[in-house]
């Protein structure tokens, strides 16, 4: 191959006929933002989105391992499931959502330290990612990202985040099926409730189900379902061991269900609608943030600040001045 080009056309037919290489710099390109992602991001949203499916949950939970044993599940295929026949995957994508480096900017946690033994599998991809400099955060580099591995052909994304915090919440919400990951433990279900992760989970799974505690952790997940459930999916509760491998192949059919649970009622259409109208926003606030910004550099927001400190004139004349109105 030649040298790597810095035109995401070319990064993108490269990375179609299976470049790592070129599909790795078209990431980059997304994660630092600026030009080069708008460059990127006016190619990839016109073609096809890959299913998602986002796994969160707290640190320590075995999100990682539980993904790594997902990637093999995953790589038979989709199972029948519904009205929805088996389904062949030639190739999936993770992204690992880490948290940023403060003296970098780049992603803290290595991606094949975790999942090693997919790394060298020329039909998985594996990626972490990190804010850097992308306008508005991982919040909109997370969908830039997906829609680029869609662009590249990669059927199925992958998105495991650290943590439960806000951010880990907005990054769940940009995938089709979202499953939050337990553990046997009095303090899961209060964990669970206060993170809001009820009102974004699709499928609860409780992992490291060979320890104590179980019963009591579906017990208390089941009666926050029966108070707060609404809608004809209720989410299922499914238990796994993923250090042993026990119950990954259970919760893969779980997915698949819930996939096609949602385009059997074509809500997967409407689900991504929505989403797409929150990111809209999201690009909207992040671009008048931007310009907010460098307005308090110009001169004349001293000048304006000034007048207002003298009491000849008010903060909202002034903000009008500033946008022109």
């Amino acid at each position: 191959m030649n040298q790597l080009s810095t035109d995401p056309v070319i990064l993108l037919a490269q990375a179609k006929e299976g470049s790592r290489v070129a599909l790795a710099r078209l990431l980059t390109m997304v994660e630092r933002g600026g030009a080069a992602s708008e460059a990127v991001a006016s190619i990839t949203y016109q073609l096809p989105i890959p299913y998602t499916v986002g796994l969160t949950g707290a640190p320590g939970a075995g999100k990682s391992t539980l993904t790594d044993r997902l990637i093999t599940t995953a790589r038979e295929g989709w199972p029948a499931a519904r009205q929805q026949p088996e389904e062949p995957i030639a190739q999936l994508a993770v992204l690992a959502i880490d948290p940023s480096s403060p003296f970098t900017g780049g992603a803290i946690l290595g991606d094949r330290v975790r999942m090693q033994a997919h790394a060298t599998d020329p039909t998985v991809f594996i990626r972490s990612m990190a804010t850097r400099g992308h306008l508005g955060g991982l919040s909109l580099a997370v969908p830039d990202a997906i829609r680029t591995l869609g662009a590249a052909e990669l059927p199925l994304v992958l998105v495991e985040t650290v943590g439960v915090g806000q951010m880990e919440v907005e990054v769940a919400r940009a995938t089709d099926t979202t499953v939050v990951v337990m553990n046997p433990g009095w303090g899961d279900s209060m964990q669970a409730n206060k993170a809001g992760l009820l009102e974004i989970a699709d499928v609860f799974v409780i992992n490291k189900a060979d320890r104590a505690g179980v019963k009591e952790a579906r017990r208390d997940l089941e009666q926050m379902l029966d108070l707060s459930h609404l809608g004809d999916w209720r989410p299922p509760i499914v238990e796994t061991v993923a250090a042993k491998g026990e119950g990954t192949a259970e919760f893969w059919q779980t997915v698949a269900d819930h996939r096609a649970h949602l385009i059997e009622g074509e809500l997967l259409t409407t689900r991504r609608m929505l989403r797409l109208d929150d990111l809209l926003a999201q690009v909207v606030a992040a671009l008048v943030e931007r310009r907010v910004g460098e307005l308090r550099q110009s001169p004349n927001y001293a000048e304006l600040m000034s007048s207002i400190a003298k009491g000849s004139l008010d903060p909202y004349a002034a903000a009008h001045h500033l946008l022109g109105d």
